[in-house]
């Protein structure tokens, strides 16, 4: 897997005001939010999209669902958001180093698609 911007902020080379930060992943507001409240929760391990994970990725994916939890009730938006993650080009995707969306503070209705997420 070639490096990335995600790789670089994870690893410290690009400063990064971290809303989260633990030996498995780092949250970060996203530099063009599509709701009010849009972060991005990023692993350290470079997995390019969620279909290149495999059994031993297991424990990292359930602790990423858990600190976008945490990260949205720290913000206040425990109560309503969006978990987001797109897969592929065709899915959206134009970073190739896995992350989750949290989205908030915004009506979002289920028909809605949320373009512009990366």
């Amino acid at each position: 897997m070639e490096d990335t911007i995600f790789g670089k902020i994870t690893r410290g080379e690009i400063p990064t005001e971290f809303l989260y930060e633990d030996d498995h992943c780092v949250a970060i507001r996203d530099i063009n939010p599509q709701a009010p409240t849009h972060v991005l929760i990023i692993p350290r391990k470079p997995i390019p999209r969620l279909v290149d994970s495999g059994a031993e990725d297991q424990e990292l994916l359930g602790h990423l669902l858990l600190v976008a939890g945490r990260v949205a009730d720290k913000l206040g938006v425990g109560e309503a958001f969006r978990l987001v993650i797109n897969n592929g080009e065709g899915g959206g995707q134009t970073v190739f180093h896995l992350h989750l969306h949290i989205l908030a503070g915004r009506e979002m209705t289920e028909g809605q698609l949320s373009a512009g997420l990366n």
